[in-house]
């Protein structure tokens, strides 16, 4: 048996990946429970990739359209059972948040530590910036902000490893990691100011790929909604 799809799709590292995961429906009179997922390899007959978007940040993944047109998939490429895809689906995004949560403190963390070199050989007033109560109060914040979400990340991912349930965790990491990341991005370039907005220091690229943590995986206003959704089921137990 063989399963046919024909549908536009937007993936991340289309040029890269040697396969794509592919949620399809299978069957529309069961809705969400009549999708299926299906691992398509590439190259493959009838698949091909659309050209690669200019993005504003996280360059080094390429990301763009994959085109279906009378792709033939055998049933072995089929991921658990028919039906199984949006389970799956909601599983991969409860674990993604927890990595999407590690991606986010990475640029949080380099944004702080270009803040703090900066800071220590700029001067002003014949002595460095980093001396200065104004600035310390960014690094402050921003340490902080990092340690919070890399405390509530830990967290997450423990849970993860021990079997428990970690959708509330998951997602207030990410949440709170996202946010982070853009916070501490921001104050670096206002740390460095003019030079924070040249392409010769990485407070730019740091501000470019922060953006993105708050919008893959579910946006940061979902994640408040799948927290608030789990808080207020264990509240009324």
């Amino acid at each position: 048996k063989q399963w046919y799809q024909r549908r536009v799709a937007i993936t991340a590292g289309g040029y890269e990946s040697e396969a794509a995961v592919v949620f399809a429906t299978t069957d529309k009179s069961l809705k969400h429970k009549g999708i299926s997922a299906f691992v398509v390899p590439k190259p493959a007959q009838g698949v091909s990739l659309g050209k690669k978007e200019d993005k504003l940040g996280i360059r080094g993944s390429s990301t763009c359209v994959i085109n279906f047109d009378n792709c033939m998939i055998d049933e072995a490429n089929l991921l658990g059972k028919a039906g199984d895809g949006f389970k799956i689906a909601m599983r991969t995004l409860d674990a993604g948040r927890i990595g999407v949560a590690g991606q986010a403190l990475g640029i949080a963390q380099a944004s702080l530590e270009c803040a703090v070199a900066y800071s220590q050989q700029r001067q002003a007033f014949g002595k460095p910036i980093a001396s200065l109560s104004t600035i310390q109060n960014k690094l402050a914040d921003m340490e902080c902000k990092i340690w919070s979400a890399r405390l509530i990340n830990w967290h997450a991912a423990k849970l993860k490893d021990d079997g428990h349930n970690f959708t509330k965790e998951a997602a207030m990491a990410k949440l709170v990691a996202s946010e982070a990341a853009t916070y501490c991005a921001h104050q670096a370039i206002q740390v460095l100011g003019g030079m924070g907005y040249v392409s010769d220091m990485p407070a730019e690229r740091h501000y470019r790929d922060a953006r993105i943590t708050e919008i893959y995986e579910g946006t940061s206003e979902i994640q408040r909604l799948v927290i608030a959704g789990n808080l207020l089921k264990e509240m009324v137990q």
